[in-house]
């Protein structure tokens, strides 16, 4: 065995070895698998965080009640925290109700007249207008309301759509009760906050009025008034209550109501809580190991898909010589339908434990290090950065207090092993020039064209956080440096590159317009930190192109100005926390002085306790090792420490000279994807036809580009954690459980770069680094 090979195999078992023995060592947890509810007619109850053991839940939540008839009733005394009743496919607010003609709604200072509720138009009348809302337009008597000032442009469109538009082809659009001004779907009510209070459509296209928060909303229907989020619900064909992301199945049989949790539950390390009467738990011991049940729907279909991937891959495996090719690509195949099934499981509830999760993330890793023919550095490193991140991942998840946390690792073991095998087989073709350079460009079309597509969505029906449980922005920041890599390698090709600014300002302009139109939709939706690695992407990407076609000038100039950039950021924290001017501002005085601002600066300040609880050898004064499986400790208070504050986590548990190795596994895939774009320059330049030349001109800018949104990922996660700079709400890349961020970048990147390095070992500018047999 190769030595290099040796040595990263024996590294990466040592990683599983710790995440195994984390497994192995973690305290026994029980949680209630079932609360059984029994009263008497005329009986009530109230339930809270303890009763329900649901973390987000209140101290009193909600009161149960059993009428004269033996039936049950559910009403939410916690309107802040508002509950969901799924009954078949519906889904109802408990703060939500159907309006109909007759009624009267106070709503703060506003007494509103229903004059009609249908499903194509609701009326309603105060002391001077009548207002008329379609689902998507909002008229005061008669007439559409001017656009309000706040509104971006996404909405303003959407807007002049509905106007012009046929009624089954509107945006539909909510109708917002609150605040001082009336302009657009926004009705003014005084004495009430805006977005407490809204009608909209819901999936049956019902007018249905929803609260949302304690502040009251009262309705008169038939002489008698009542609070719109406090009124009762009969839990009579109830499916399953939602509180937080708490679920509830619910089942009423022999006189007493039956609740089991799921998703998140609270952990106990004992089986026994203090109940009160009326109240009884079914215990259950969370298992790490657990199988879903025979009749769970997507085992019917497991044999089904597997048998179908086995046809397929053995059908395709005809054509590839000898068996250890047969091998590569039944894996390849296999690993990714595991993984999608797994998945499945997960979506419909009955999903295995984490144990089968990280078995099949093992499997993908192993696969990607026994990939190459001949292992590259870039290949093992980046193989023990994934492997450090799901163990950072299943340390928190074990020792969180609630059942919720496991889900980010066997979310991201999930998506690891569905799309590093598939990324590695698809994406060695692409680097080794298996296509041409017409369906290149073709395949970067359709990412461009799928990245914008993404975000628009975002803009539309997303925030900064993404749309549909997914961050457009991941994908666009891998389509942009592809795109910029095409453009860039054709601009600096020596005899069929463009002569004079003019040529090569239209050879730029994809990469010009692409960057525009991500930063306005980043923009519309309130996410600027993303421009941040916009800007070391820029920088990284323009000293590349000037070193690679011999400009020292003019990237000693650009050096020059992102050190003056990274100056002018820090010496903005001497400014004070005098700054004024919206969330960002606030963030820089935080940052500036976070003791002024102990609640907005919470993160950092009990990050930079968690650092320093930590030391140098972590909390438990041996590197972690003697707190592998146990509880997190006060690490786990830290908001969003799965996603923005993992390094602090890490630091913690497993001190500054953990954070150190990392840091070195960190540079050395920076300095292995920036070696590799020298490699892909030099055989570029020795290539003989004008495709090879292109190819590694392409390989160049896209391990150049890709290094660097890794390493502004890097730059900016570590700067937040160790309050170098201020919060700037990503994720440090492998470490965290960001999910997009690994499937749609990370993953696409790595397998880019070890078939990279793998198409062009032989080269001999490059054979000096290359890896050979010992």
């Amino acid at each position: 065995m190769r030595p290099r090979l040796a040595l990263a195999a024996l590294a990466l078992a040592g990683v599983c070895a710790l995440q195994l023995l984390a497994m192995l060592l973690a305290p026994p947890r029980y949680l209630p698998q079932a609360l059984t509810l029994q009263l008497t007619p005329g009986e009530s109850l109230a339930l809270g965080r303890a009763e329900l053991a649901a973390p987000r839940a209140a101290s009193r939540q909600f009161s149960v009640r059993r009428d004269a008839a033996g039936r049950w009733w559910l009403r939410n005394d916690n309107p802040a925290q508002a509950a969901v009743l799924v009954r078949g496919d519906e889904r109802l607010h408990s703060g939500s109700l159907a309006l109909a003609a007759g009624q009267r709604l106070q709503a703060g200072a506003a007494l509103f007249e229903i004059l009609a509720a249908s499903r194509d138009r609701t009326v309603l009348r105060d002391r001077r207008h009548t207002w008329e809302y379609d689902g998507a337009v909002l008229r005061r008597d008669g007439d559409v309301q001017a656009a309000c000032p706040d509104a971006g442009q996404a909405a303003r469109l959407a807007a002049l759509w509905n106007r012009i538009a046929p009624a089954f082809l509107a945006v539909r659009r909510p109708l917002a009760f609150g605040g001082h001004l009336n302009c657009g779907n926004r009705l003014a009510v005084p004495g009430l906050e805006g977005g407490r209070l809204t009608l909209a459509r819901d999936a049956s296209s019902r007018h249905m009025l929803k609260v949302l928060g304690s502040q009251p909303v009262l309705l008169q229907d038939g002489g008698r008034w009542l609070d719109v989020a406090r009124r009762e619900h009969l839990v009579d064909g109830v499916d399953a209550i939602a509180v937080g992301r708490t679920r509830f199945n619910v089942s009423a049989a022999a006189g007493s109501l039956q609740l089991a949790p799921a998703r998140e539950v609270e952990l106990f390390a004992e089986a026994k809580a203090v109940l009160p009467a009326g109240v009884a738990w079914t215990w259950g011991e969370r298992s790490l190991w657990r199988l879903p049940p025979p009749s769970a729907p997507a085992w019917c279909a497991a044999f089904g898909v597997l048998l179908l991937a086995a046809a397929v891959a053995w059908r395709t495996a005809r054509t590839v010589r000898g068996a250890a090719g047969w091998t590569r690509l039944v894996l390849s195949c296999a690993i990714p339908v595991c993984a999608v099934l797994l998945l499945a499981m997960q979506r419909l509830g009955s999903a295995p434990g984490t144990g089968w999760a990280l078995l099949l993330a093992w499997a993908a890793l192993w696969h990607a290090l026994l990939w190459p023919r001949r292992l590259p550095l870039l290949g093992a490193v980046a193989v023990l950065l994934l492997g450090t991140g799901l163990l950072v991942q299943l340390e928190l998840g074990l020792g969180a207090r609630d059942s919720a946390w496991l889900r980010h690792v066997e979310t991201s073991c999930v998506l690891l092993a569905a799309g590093l095998p598939l990324a590695l087989l698809l994406l060695d073709g692409v680097a080794r020039g298996a296509l041409s350079r017409l369906a290149t460009e073709w395949l970067l079309f359709v990412l461009a064209l799928g990245a914008l597509a993404g975000l628009m969505l975002q803009v539309a029906f997303g925030d900064e956080t993404g749309v549909f449980d997914v961050q457009p922005v991941e994908f666009a920041k891998l389509a942009l440096a592809a795109l910029s890599a095409h453009c860039l390698a054709l601009a600096s090709g020596a005899g069929a590159a463009p002569r004079g600014w003019r040529a090569r300002l239209r050879m730029l302009a994809p990469i010009l317009l692409f960057v525009l139109l991500v930063a306005v939709a980043l923009v519309q939706v309130d996410d600027y930190s993303p421009l941040v690695l916009l800007l070391v992407w820029a920088a990284v990407t323009f000293l590349a192109w000037c070193l690679a076609t011999g400009r020292r000038l003019a990237a000693a100039l650009a050096g020059g100005l992102c050190c003056a950039l990274l100056g002018g950021a820090l010496a903005l924290q001497s400014a004070g926390p005098d700054m004024s001017g919206g969330f960002y501002a606030e963030r820089f005085q935080v940052w500036a002085d976070p003791t002024a601002h102990p609640h907005t600066g919470q993160q950092m300040l009990l990050g930079a306790r968690a650092v320093a609880a930590g030391g140098w050898l972590g909390a438990d004064g041996l590197l972690g090792l003697a707190s592998l499986g146990q509880a997190g400790g006060d690490a786990l208070r830290i908001p969003a420490v799965q996603d923005d504050f993992a390094p602090s986590f890490l630091l913690n548990r497993h001190g500054l000279l953990g954070g150190l190795l990392l840091w070195t596994l960190q540079a050395a895939l920076l300095g292995c994807l920036l070696h590799a774009a020298a490699c892909a320059w030099r055989a570029a330049l020795g290539a003989g036809d004008f495709r090879r030349a292109w190819l590694g001109r392409f390989q160049c800018f896209l391990l150049a580009g890709g290094g660097a949104f890794l390493g502004g990922h890097f730059l900016l996660s570590w700067g937040t954690n160790l309050a170098l700079f201020p919060i700037m709400g990503q994720p440090m890349s492998f470490l965290s459980s960001g999910g997009s961020h690994l499937l749609f970048f990370i993953v696409p990147l790595l397998a880019f770069g070890v078939a990279s390095v793998q198409s062009f070992e032989e080269n001999p500018s490059c054979r000096s680094t290359s890896n050979t047999k010992s």
